[in-house]
């Protein structure tokens, strides 16, 4: 579930937000009705490098190579240079 407070609101009740926020629900914070942010545990957020993603994501041993064809296709063939 989702609860929406406002600037004034989400400064007065910030613990009883947090409360929330560690029962699992997000809080979205808009400023003049426009939203600015949300608040939402840290457990349900996967950060890039993260264990979360371990298994998940597999490089290949040729993902630093750079080949002509890579080339061409970044810059040009030699012709559009």
């Amino acid at each position: 579930m989702t609860t929406t407070v406002n600037v004034h609101e989400a400064k007065t009740r910030l613990s009883a937000l947090l409360a929330l926020v560690e029962s699992g629900e997000e809080v979205i914070i808009p400023r003049n009705g426009r939203p600015v942010t949300w608040l939402t545990p840290l457990a349900t957020r996967t950060r890039p490098g993260s264990r979360d993603l371990e298994g998940k994501v597999r490089i290949t041993p040729d993902f630093d190579e750079f080949s002509d064809d890579d080339a061409d296709a970044w810059y040009g063939t030699p012709a559009d240079r």
